[in-house]
Order: structure tokens, then C-alpha cells, then sequence
């Protein structure tokens, strides 16, 4: 099973500025894109400073076609300004700051203190907060509410690999309609919470 794309960028990367990026870009978008997108946009620039270099149009073309590109081609310029004017150039390494930041929620935030800075954090996407409520480990309505149970829930060793795990589970098995119950190693302690057909 492949790493979720964000991950695989951190891993070959580390740089926090890469993973912030990258995220922006996989946000309603399949990884595989994501993962071609991220790769010509970092062959061209990299840091703040050299986004700065290119035009809205230019990075449109080079992210292409992941979902939303032309407002995220001027989502990355404006969060490079900020970076820049208020930051120095570096990513900032606390939720509040980089909630702060154009277009970024709190998966993208908590994904760049996990895999960009190494912070503990509890990063909740679709798969995270579908997963945990499919299991009956939490009863939530919404992601941010999964991100406060796992909070006060799940062990803090397991915040930083959690997101990985369940990424990868529900994109290969723990599917959002018809889930694989018949190749899943845990379907034992599944309470399988709105499951109607499986496979």
C-alpha cells in the first residue's frame, strides 16, 4: 500500500514549506495528482522566496489539474507573501500561526506540525473521521469534532503515525461506500457504525 502523497513528500523532503504546499494542492484532489503537481511545482520552486518568482498563471500550469487550480495557484502566491513579510521566509510551527494562513484548515495545519516539524498533532481528514466513527471509537459529526476526541481519546505515541495509518487503510480497504470488511485485519473490533454493504 502507497504512503499518502503529503507523507511521501515529507519523507523525501522534510521541508515544512514543501509539506504545507503539497497539502494545499491534495485538498479535493486524487493523490497520484497530487503527487505529479507537487513534483513539477517543487522542480521550479521550492521556497517561498522562488514561488515569489513566478506568475499565478505559471504555477496554474504546472499544478494543473488538480482540483481548484487556478485559485490555489494564487492561494500558494499569497501564503509565500505572508511567509515572507511575516515570518522570514519560514513556515511557522504552531496551529494558531498557521491557521492563520490563506486556505489553511486544521488538517493542513496539523499535517505541516506532524510531518513538517516532527510537533505532536492529530491530523483528521475524511478517512480519519470516517474510520473512527465506522469503528464506534468516537461519535462525531464533523472532523474538527474526531480531532478533539482523538485528542482526549488516543494515546499521544500514536498521534503522528494515526493520520498515515488510516489515510492508507481507507484508501485501500476501509473504502467510503463498500468497504473491503473481508480483507480487513481489525474487522473483529469493527462495529461497522452505518456500513450497509460491504465486500
Amino acid at each position: 500500500m502507497e504512503l499518502p502523497i503529503v507523507t511521501e513528500i515529507s519523507q523525501n523532503r522534510r521541508s515544512p514549506f514543501e509539506v504545507l504546499i503539497a497539502t494545499i494542492l491534495s485538498l479535493r484532489t486524487k493523490d497520484e495528482v497530487t503527487r505529479s503537481a507537487s513534483k513539477r511545482l517543487f522542480e521550479k520552486a521550492n521556497t517561498p522566496q522562488q514561488m515569489l518568482g513566478l506568475e499565478d498563471s505559471e504555477i496554474a500550469e504546472l499544478i494543473y489539474p488538480v482540483g481548484f487550480y487556478n485559485t490555489k495557484s494564487r492561494t500558494i502566491l499569497e501564503v509565500s507573501r505572508v511567509l515572507i513579510k511575516d515570518y522570514g521566509g519560514s513556515v511557522p510551527d504552531d496551529l494558531d500561526s498557521l491557521l492563520r494562513l490563506k486556505g489553511v484548515g486544521r488538517k493542513t495545519a496539523n499535517l505541516v506540525l506532524t510531518l513538517g516539524y516532527g510537533k505532536l498533532g492529530v491530523c483528521v481528514d475524511t478517512h480519519v473521521h470516517r474510520i473512527n466513527n465506522r469503528l464506534g471509537y468516537v461519535k462525531t459529526k464533523t472532523p474538527e469534532q474526531t480531532e478533539m476526541a482523538l485528542r482526549e481519546k488516543l494515546p499521544k505515541q500514536y498521534w503522528i503515525q494515526y493520520n498515515d495509518l488510516l489515510v492508507t487503510w481507507g484508501q485501500n480497504v476501509c473504502k467510503p461506500i463498500s468497504p473491503i470488511c473481508s480483507k480487513c485485519d481489525i474487522s473483529i473490533y469493527c462495529k461497522r457504525i452505518g456500513v450497509t454493504k460491504s465486500r
